[in-house]
């Protein structure tokens, strides 16, 4: 092969690389079928039974034996349209037996959807908070495509949503998680007269930071959105950032270089445990933390 063709080709895989890398930041598992036909699913080896109810779209996720495993809360299925476009998959999780004292509007990670993602935010149900969390396009059973445009623009339409909703448009907390988390220091900051706080765990600043973490040298390649470094500078309500010694997809840097540009009142709080696992945890300590937020 000849020195041109030769650099021709390595730029061409090269150029492949980071369209494909840039693209594809977010991998979604987009659902088949309805939810009433799903019978269980399986999470990290472990099956969980589906019980759907069409007339009050509230689901129940049981053990094998028969068991109910959100025994404690109620988990409520509802639709809303993005201004992506795209009509998007909700659960509401509420808790039985607490009056919530606010309500969490949870961004999740960009990876899987509801059926996983449920689980890392559902222990703060039983501190008395109420949990919004959602699929953005193309994730679960919402529909579109997903892209970095797309879901920016359906993290926004979420908390207007939840705004509209005269029952729980005040005291609302955005958590965001590894992806999530980055969406929320720019949601929250342009949105801050509609939050108390937001909450930031194992999340990068920078699309490209985190895809040359991921990819190095091919990751330098890939393009910046907003920075959520510089939006969260905006920002002047609490912030609580959470991020792992031990976590392996978004390093312990990048969660100190948002800290860095928050405004006060703020908190870091530093963990172990791998990525995004902080409320399987520490779930009584980050709930303290943001009770006190709600107080600040």
């Amino acid at each position: 092969m000849g020195r041109h063709k030769f650099l021709f080709l390595a730029s061409s895989i090269v150029l492949l690389s980071s369209c494909s890398l840039s693209k594809t930041f977010h991998k979604p598992y987009k659902n088949k079928y309805s939810l009433h036909q799903w019978k269980y699913v399986v999470v990290d080896k472990d099956t969980s039974y589906i019980h759907y109810n069409q007339e009050n779209k509230e689901i129940n996720f049981t053990t094998s034996n028969g068991t109910i495993i959100n025994d404690d809360f109620i988990i409520k299925d509802t639709f809303f349209v993005s201004s992506s476009g795209n009509r998007l998959n909700g659960w509401f999780l509420t808790p039985k037996n607490l009056e919530p004292i606010a309500t969490i509007l949870h961004f999740h990670g960009s990876a899987n959807n509801l059926f996983l993602h449920y689980r890392t935010i559902s222990p703060l149900i039983d501190y008395g908070f109420q949990v919004f969390t959602f699929d953005y396009s193309g994730y679960g059973f919402s529909a579109g495509k997903a892209t970095r445009q797309h879901v920016l623009d359906d993290a926004y339409s979420a908390l207007d949503f939840l705004q509209e909703n005269e029952r729980i448009k005040e005291n609302i907390i955005i958590y965001g998680h590894s992806y999530g988390g980055y969406l929320a220091s720019i949601v929250g900051s342009n949105k801050q007269n509609d939050i108390k706080g937001i909450v930031i765990e194992g999340a990068f600043s920078a699309h490209k930071a985190e895809a040359n973490y991921t990819v190095p040298i091919l990751g330098l390649l890939v393009k910046n959105e907003e920075l959520a470094a510089r939006e969260i500078r905006k920002n002047s309500k609490p912030v609580l950032i959470i991020h792992s010694t031990d976590d392996k997809k978004v390093p312990l840097k990048f969660g100190k270089e948002i800290f860095n540009n928050a405004n006060q009142p703020k908190v870091f709080y530093q963990i172990d445990k791998p990525h995004i696992m902080g409320l399987q945890y520490y779930d009584k300590e980050i709930a303290e933390k943001i009770k006190m937020m709600l107080d600040q």
